[in-house]
């Protein structure tokens, strides 16, 4: 089931669709979510979502914010990382950094070379993660993305299996317990994390695929100077703050573009809201 899943999430990767950074974006928020979970935060999506596109220019996005920001960097990012790199997401997420992190790279660099399925190579590289610091779970799931990403020979990193950490079918044992990375129980986790992740990875590729060609067929009818990159932003990223300025776009008129857009189906507002909008695909 994971491979199949992964080889038919390997075919949309490998085609790099315009709206590619919108969708592994959107992967990011998901990621970001079920990883404040796992650290005793109560933020969902839609606080996320506020806490990164409605701060002020220069404001911190907060400790769940940073969270975000992590999922964020490995969704744009070439795998893999550099132990720099690797350092500022440890500190986004709160994880003490150990000097033995600095060979994780390595580690990760010679699971991948030895040929092993992806999400065996993710599962070591997450035991590995755990062998240095127990309490660097979260890491280990991060980790874990970029290793698997790695292995497949993605450009960019693909959140498949973070979203999955509290997925019922990733429970194991009479208890139902999760497993953690470097349980026994873990590498069987990681396939079926990689089955489950890798079809709502598809699923939502499906949809935003569809929203997209909807918003490039649109843009002709909109006589908006400025609507050409409100689209490009569209789909690079999760989510576009309704009061975006360019220098071609009040924010006046930034709100009558957002609204035209949902009018012709073509975005949807995601926060629900009468004010502080939201828009995506």
């Amino acid at each position: 089931m994971a491979g199949s899943a992964l080889n038919a999430l390997d075919n949309l990767v490998q085609a790099e669709p315009e709206w590619s950074g919108a969708w592994r974006h959107r992967l990011a928020l998901k990621a970001a979510s079920a990883g404040v979970k796992l650290i005793g935060r109560s933020e969902d999506e839609a606080a996320l979502r506020d806490a990164w596109l409605l701060r002020q220019h220069g404001d911190e996005p907060g400790p769940a914010g940073n969270v975000l920001a992590a999922w964020r960097r490995l969704a744009s990012r070439l795998a893999p990382p550099g132990v720099e790199d690797l350092q500022t997401v440890a500190g986004l997420l709160g994880v003490g950094w150990s000097d033995g992190f600095g060979d994780l790279i390595d580690v990760a660099r010679n699971e991948v070379r030895a040929g092993a399925p992806a999400p065996v190579v993710a599962a070591h590289i997450a035991a590995a993660v755990m062998r240095e610091d127990r309490q660097a779970e979260i890491l280990a799931w991060w980790l874990a993305d970029c290793a698997l990403s790695w292995r497949m020979g993605w450009r960019y990193t693909v959140p498949v299996l973070t979203p999955q950490i509290h997925a019922p079918l990733l429970r194991s044992g009479p208890e139902g317990r999760r497993a953690r990375p470097g349980s026994d129980a873990f590498e069987q986790v990681a396939f079926i994390g990689a089955a489950l992740g890798a079809a709502e990875a598809c699923r939502l590729a499906a949809d935003m695929a569809a929203q997209a060609e909807r918003l490039r067929e649109i843009v002709p009818k909109l006589r908006s100077k400025a609507a050409g990159d409100v689209v490009e932003r569209l789909v690079v990223d999760d989510a576009v703050s309704g009061t975006l300025t360019t220098r071609n776009l009040s924010r006046w008129a930034s709100r009558r573009l957002f609204d035209r857009l949902v009018e012709l189906g073509a975005v949807r507002e995601l926060s629900g809201r009468t004010s502080f909008r939201i828009y995506g695909l």
